[in-house]
């Protein structure tokens, strides 16, 4: 899989940018605040509809087009897979008077000029991205890393992404309702149709979030090996936000330690010990206005020879582990979509001392694109430098090209 075509207008710094991406490395190069990072910001929201940057989707319009009678911005890209299939993905910004509202921003999201909902853009264009700011998969809110996941799974599972949609909605319904109960404005016996709705949803998260992280554990441990020369074992532990069993006795739990994906619980196997402890804990609920199981309380943990890297890893030991982890998803993504995702990577490689750079060069090498961003082009070796295209980037335009040696 890889990007052909680019388009981008009013987006972030770029005016106007029209350009062909070739297969292979692409080096990005240039001072900060350029546009190198928007170059594969704009990537990478094709493929999520989400920036890694902003919550904001207004900040990505080009500050110039607010002169304009309706501010927009579009995103465009030509994507080639490796079945020769080309699809034409387009997103849409428009910034509309929203009368005593303000001002209301519109998405408009086309595949091959039919518009398309949210979900339709799963699978159209895979990425894995890899920036300094991962460190937070580790030292962040639990909320990073449930972010995560989903992202990984959204990009490869359009069940799993229609159950998370679903479930953001209900738990907000469900919320609502635990507070007007509390305040006598509501019936206990109304939860029921919630409390349907959220674990069916709530279940397929679970599930799916468990195969992942062991089909994920399984990459990363190897690759974490060979990083840190045999001496330290990484372990993902997914901790639920409430602990469904294997047999419902309370053991084989999610976590029993070398739990294999031959005891991976089904959907349907969770959602009923998740309705059952919905019971359990109604009148708390109540009393505290919200709901208090369910996988928007989910963590993961990441452990070192037993250890919590969160708690008692190095800086370096961090690094390492993220590093290990971004690794296996790329492998882990190839092997679900049958063909290499397009991989981005900002300003990482100035984060890794030589050993860790070379081995990650390596490891990427056989990905049909991978974008790269640096502000110092001679950290990498001239063996990379002489197969990779060369770009660098200057206020918003790609102002000189160095192709790749044939």
């Amino acid at each position: 899989m890889r990007i052909e075509h680019l388009s981008l207008q009013n987006f972030r710094n770029y005016a106007r940018l029209e350009i062909s991406l070739p297969e292979g490395p692409i080096l990005l190069h240039g001072a900060n605040a350029q546009g190198k990072t928007s170059l594969l910001e704009a990537i990478y929201y094709l493929a999520t509809s989400r920036s890694p940057y902003t919550t904001s989707d207004r900040q990505l319009i080009n500050w110039n087009a607010d002169q304009d009678l309706l501010p927009f911005a579009k995103i465009g890209a030509e994507v080639v897979t490796t079945s020769r299939a080309l699809n034409r993905i387009e997103i849409t910004l428009t910034e509309a008077n929203g009368g005593l509202n303000g001002a209301r921003l519109n998405k408009e999201i086309r595949v091959n000029g039919v518009s398309r909902r949210v979900m339709d853009l799963i699978g159209q264009i895979n990425v894995v991205m890899f920036l300094p700011q991962d460190m937070a998969l580790i030292e962040g809110a639990p909320a990073e890393r449930r972010r995560y996941m989903n992202v990984t799974l959204c990009q490869t599972d359009a069940e799993y992404c229609q159950a998370l949609a679903t479930f953001d909605k209900v738990l907000t319904q469900r919320n609502a309702l635990l507070r007007r109960i509390a305040d006598s404005d509501g019936s206990p016996d109304e939860l029921a149709f919630w409390d349907d709705q959220l674990t069916e949803s709530g279940a397929v998260l679970v599930a799916g979030r468990q195969r992942l992280l062991r089909e994920l554990e399984v990459k990363a441990r190897q690759i974490h090996r060979d990083l840190s020369g045999n001496e330290e074992d990484l372990e993902l532990c997914y901790q639920p936000g409430f602990m469904p069993t294997a047999n419902n006795t309370g053991q084989l739990s999610f976590d029993v330690l070398g739990l294999d994906l031959n005891r991976q619980l089904d959907a349907g196997a969770i959602a009923g010990q998740f309705r059952e402890r919905l019971g359990e804990t109604v009148g708390e609920e109540i009393a505290r206005g919200m709901t208090l199981i369910g996988p928007q309380r989910d963590e993961l943990r990441l452990l070192f020879n037993g250890h919590d890297l969160g708690l008692y890893g190095s800086r370096g030991q961090t690094r390492t582990a993220v590093m290990a982890l971004k690794l296996a998803e790329l492998e882990w993504m190839r092997d679900v979509v049958g063909e290499w995702p397009i991989l981005l990577l900002d300003e990482v490689i100035a984060e890794l001392d030589a050993a860790r750079r070379a081995y990650l060069l390596d490891r990427i090498d056989g990905a049909n694109q991978v974008l790269l961003t640096t502000t110092e082009p001679e950290i990498f070796t001239a063996e990379f430098l002489q197969r990779a295209t060369r770009w660098e980037v200057r206020q918003g335009q790609i102002v000189t090209v160095s192709p790749a040696s044939s």
